[in-house]
């Protein structure tokens, strides 16, 4: 191939190259945003905590049980003293129809008096406990506000296993959105002589801040 032919064909292999990595970049730019949005505003949040004070609600419920379901679990405990295991439909039913208090699958601790279930949920907390001779029930829910559950989202604490997923996809996302915003800036480098310096200056901040002042 002659000199003059194989420019066109650089160009155009460097053109097709270009016109993939912008569409790569837009596209994982756009699934990233709103979450990089809330990602980078509950990063300022979190590493602030301790000076915005959460002023957490607590709400306290108690009622009894009624006899057949106290026998009922009195009957369970036996066969699973000092285990993990989930309440009795009957009983989860009945905490749903007197509470709205969804149990579903979560496991109780057991024991021969009483059995305590945790409830922890972004941005509070929660539990119950029912005693096992009397069936008197407790109820205790804790809610830190609205700036807690977007720092608990951000770490995915008690999130659930769907928003662990999201955060994995978005993670994905964000290595596609950089790794083809830095193939890009290699293509155009050329024409822009900051560019090396400016990544190499984006690079060398962090690792001297983490190196001197990380103890």
């Amino acid at each position: 191939m002659s000199v003059q032919n194989a420019s066109p064909a650089r160009n155009a292999s460097r053109a097709v190259w270009l016109k993939n990595l912008h569409q790569w970049h837009w596209i994982s730019s756009s699934l990233c945003l709103l979450a990089m949005l809330l990602f980078a505003a509950t990063g300022i949040t979190l590493n602030h905590a301790s000076q915005i004070e959460a002023k957490p609600t607590i709400t306290r419920r108690q009622t009894t049980l009624p006899a057949p379901l106290t026998a009922q679990l009195r009957s369970y405990a036996s066969g699973h003293d000092g285990a993990r295991a989930p309440l009795p439909d009957a009983v989860g039913q009945w905490l749903l129809a007197t509470w709205s208090l969804e149990t579903g699958e979560r496991k109780a601790e057991w024991s021969a008096d009483e059995v305590y279930l945790p409830l922890p949920k972004a941005g509070g907390d929660a539990w119950l406990r029912i005693a096992l001779d009397d069936g008197a029930a407790e109820f205790e829910n804790t809610d830190r506000g609205w700036i807690s559950w977007l720092n608990d989202v951000h770490k995915g604490r008690n999130t659930g296993p769907a928003w662990n997923w999201f955060i994995d996809i978005f993670a994905v996302s964000c290595l596609v959105f950089c790794l083809t915003g830095l193939l890009i800036l290699k293509f155009h480098a050329a024409n822009r002589p900051f560019t090396w310096p400016m990544v190499g200056l984006g690079v060398l901040i962090p690792c001297v801040i983490a190196l001197l002042y990380i103890h």
